[in-house]
C-alpha cells in the first residue's frame, strides 16, 4: 500500500483529473482543441458542422464526439445536467475563451412557436446538480458579451429570437404532471430543458465565458404540442442549419472582435 501511494502517475488534482479525462472522454488530445467551443447534445449537429467545414469528427467511439475547424470545436457532451457539469469540469483542461451551448427546449408561453430561439438571460435552477458548485441563492447568468454576440448575429442574418428564463430540471418525463405545470406557470419560464442552468454555473465555477442559445423543439404545456420521434425529425431538417450557423458566427464574432464587442471589454474569466 504504501508503494502505492507514492505512485506518481496517481492523478492528485483536479488538473491533473480533467487532462486526463478530456482526451479520454473525446479522443481528441489538448493541443487539438479550439479555443472556442460549441456545446450540443445531438450526433447530428456535430455531423451537421464536420460536413460544413470538411473537416473530421474525432471520437465517434467515445461519450463525446467532436470536430474543429477554424479555432472552433463542437462537443456533443450527451444529456441532461449531470453531463452537463462534467463537460465543463473537463474544459478546464483547456481554459476556452468563450463556450456557446445549443441546445433546444420546450417552449412554455403561448407566443412561442416550434422553431423560434430563444437568448435565455438567466436560468433557474431547478435541477440540483448546480447546488454542488454555489449555493441555491447565486443566479445562474450567461456572460453577456457572448449573448450580445448572439444577438447581434442574429439580428445580422435578418431573424428574431425571443429573451427570457429558461427553467432547467433533472426530470426528463413531466409532460403528464399537472402539479409541476402549474409550478412552471407560477415561476413564469419561457422554456424548460435540462442543461443550461447548469452550463451557467459551472461554467462561472470554472472561469468559463458561457452562453446559450435555445431552440424550441416541443411545446410540452398542451399534449398536442408533446415531442414525438416525427416532430423532431421535423425541427432538424427545418431549423437545425440555421441553429449551428449561428453558434458559428457568434464565436466568430467574439474570436474576430467583431461588432458587438468592440466598445466591450472582453473578459476570458469571470472573476
Amino acid at each position: 500500500m504504501g508503494n502505492l501511494v507514492k505512485n506518481s502517475s496517481f492523478m492528485r488534482s483536479k488538473e491533473d483529473i480533467v487532462n486526463n479525462w478530456l482526451p479520454r472522454y473525446t479522443g481528441r488530445e489538448l493541443a487539438d482543441f479550439g479555443s472556442y467551443i460549441l456545446l450540443t447534445n445531438f450526433n447530428n449537429y456535430v455531423e451537421l458542422f464536420a460536413n460544413t467545414y470538411h473537416v473530421e469528427i474525432k471520437g465517434k467511439d467515445k461519450a463525446m464526439p467532436n470536430a474543429t475547424f477554424d479555432g472552433i470545436t463542437i462537443i456533443n457532451f450527451g444529456m441532461g445536467s449531470a453531463n452537463a457539469a462534467t463537460i465543463m469540469d473537463l474544459l478546464s483542461a483547456i481554459h476556452p475563451k468563450a463556450c456557446l451551448f445549443l441546445g433546444k427546449c420546450g417552449g412554455l408561453k403561448k407566443k412561442n412557436n416550434i422553431g423560434d430561439f430563444i437568448l435565455p438571460l438567466a436560468a433557474i435552477r431547478g435541477e440540483g446538480t448546480s447546488d454542488d458548485y454555489f449555493p441555491p441563492e447565486v443566479p445562474a447568468l450567461p456572460a453577456f458579451t457572448l449573448q450580445r454576440a448572439v444577438s447581434t448575429t442574429i439580428r445580422e442574418m435578418h431573424m428574431d429570437y425571443w429573451s427570457g428564463t429558461v427553467y432547467t430540471t433533472n426530470r426528463r418525463v413531466w409532460e403528464h404532471d399537472t402539479e409541476f405545470k402549474d409550478y412552471l406557470r407560477k415561476v413564469r419560464a419561457m422554456a424548460i430543458d435540462m442543461e443550461t442552468a447548469t452550463l451557467f454555473i459551472t461554467g462561472f465555477g470554472n472561469g468559463i465565458p458561457t452562453g446559450a442559445l435555445l431552440l424550441v423543439s416541443d411545446q410540452p404545456m398542451i399534449a398536442s404540442g408533446v415531442k414525438t420521434d416525427k416532430s423532431d425529425e421535423s425541427v432538424t431538417k427545418n431549423f437545425v442549419n440555421n441553429h449551428v450557423e449561428i453558434g458559428v458566427k457568434s464565436l466568430q464574432e467574439i474570436k474576430n472582435h467583431g461588432t458587438s464587442v468592440k466598445h466591450l471589454k472582453y473578459s476570458y474569466t469571470e472573476d
